[in-house]
Formats: structure tokens, sequence, C-alpha cells
């Protein structure tokens, strides 16, 4: 790790239910290094901390996610006050929108922020995500769209980001990028996988016209529908792929747990 940007563990001086947190958290910010989505330091994942006080963990401003640790992020207040002792200090503009759905969500233990050139290409296109394919469409049955006010820094926006975002766990920031919520890590991940998939798949797919494109009609749309169970998403996360991209970080970027 970079000079200056060294942390001293938190294992053993947090409760072992924020230290699981934690690492789930380092993990996910490593893995979307590993998988190109990430735009240097500027988009943040963050994880509320179990217990009442409402506290959520967040990236420390200026370490790349490839360098994050466990022991390296940072503890707030839905009021973004840093709660704890740290060399560094967190995006603004981060807070505000993670803040937002933390506040608001009971159920979003866990929001991704990205700003990928094509979920960002998507985000800008008007009629939004396509149901160009299976992957599309999946996402397509828990997405919502939030219109562009500028940097993120005006707390005003929060409550009109959750209002777009009601119920859904995925969300097109328009003009700016994509978000996801979920109730674990592996929840999160996995949502922001297949929306993430689904927009390169569009913008390939329209990258030579629209002419000659085919979308999914609304019966099969219907029927994709009705077989995106809920449940079977977070299986699928908790139990499968999450525990394989654990295997994957031990193997190409360990040191995350620290």
């Amino acid at each position: 790790m970079a000079d200056g940007m060294t942390v001293a563990s938190l294992k053993g001086q947090v409760s072992e239910e924020e230290w699981k947190v934690r690492v789930d958290l380092a993990a996910m910010y490593r893995l979307t290094a590993l998988y190109g989505w990430t735009d240097m330091i500027f988009t943040h994942i963050s994880h509320r901390v179990p217990g009442p006080d409402h506290h959520f963990l967040i990236n420390p401003y200026g370490m790349f996610f490839e360098e994050i640790t466990a022991s390296a992020l940072v503890k707030v207040d839905l009021d973004g006050t840093i709660v704890q002792e740290t060399p560094y200090f967190i995006n603004p503009a981060g807070f505000t929108i993670h803040s937002a759905i933390h506040a608001a969500r009971d159920d979003a233990h866990v929001v991704m922020h990205l700003h990928t050139d094509d979920g960002v290409a998507v985000s800008a296109q008007k009629e939004g995500l396509l149901p160009l394919n299976q992957t599309s469409m999946i996402a397509r049955t828990d997405l919502s769209y939030h219109d562009y006010e500028g940097i993120a820094l005006d707390h005003g926006e929060r409550e009109r980001l959750v209002a777009d975002m009601g119920n859904t766990n995925s969300m097109l920031l328009r003009n700016h990028g994509t978000l996801t919520a979920g109730g674990t890590a592996a929840e999160c991940f996995l949502r922001m996988f297949f929306l993430e998939r689904a927009c390169t798949m569009q913008v390939r797919t329209l990258s030579a016209g629209r002419d000659g494109v085919l979308l999914g009609t609304d019966d099969v749309q219907e029927v994709v529908r009705g077989q995106s169970n809920p449940e079977g998403t977070k299986t699928l996360a908790n139990m499968l792929a999450w525990p394989g991209l654990l295997r994957k970080l031990d193997r190409e970027s360990p040191g995350y747990d620290l």
C-alpha cells in the first residue's frame, strides 16, 4: 500500500458483527476493482453497521478500491459525522446518496453506486435499459430511474432520490451511473453484476444502430417477470455466487480482510 495509506488493524477492537460487515464491504470494493468497474476514487459502496445507531461504513476518500481493507473503512452516522478514530475523511457526494437510502430503507443494508462507461452510457439513453436479452429483462423487473440534478451535494435531493427508488433494488441514475441495494453484500453485488452486464450488452447491441434489433415482446417480458423470484436471487447470491467470489479474491486480491 502506498505511503501514508497504511491502516492499523481493527480486528478485535470492534464487535464480531461489525468486523464481518467490514470484511464483506472490503471484499465488495476489491471485487469492483477486479471487474474493472472503478472510477479511480470517485464512486462508493456502503454497508450499515448492525446495531441501533444507524451507522454505516464507506470508503476513505483517496484510497483506490484495490487498496481497501476491512480496517480502512470509515464509520459515519446519518448526519455524515465520522464516529471512529481515523486519519481519513469521506466524499460528501457519496454520503448524500448513500445516507438517503440507508435512512429510508430498513432492508437496504448495502448500497453500491458506480460510474462505469457502459452504465453511464445507458443511463444517458432516453429509453433507458431495453429488453434486449435475458439479462436485461431480469434486471428490468426491479429497476427504477432518477433524473440528474447535478453533483450530489444537495441534501435536498435525498428525498427525491428515495421517492424515485421506491421499493426497487436497482436504479439508473440518469446521466450519472448505476446503483443497487441489498440486504447483504452478496445480494447487492449480484444485482450490480446483472445490471452492469445488461448495460454492456445494450451498448454492444446498439453499436451498429437500432435497425434490425429484436426486443423482447411484452408477453415474454411478463414471463421473465414471473420467473424472477427475489428469494431465489438471495439464495443464488448468498449461498452460491458470494462464496465463489471470495475464493476469487483470496486468489487474486488477498489482504482485504485485514
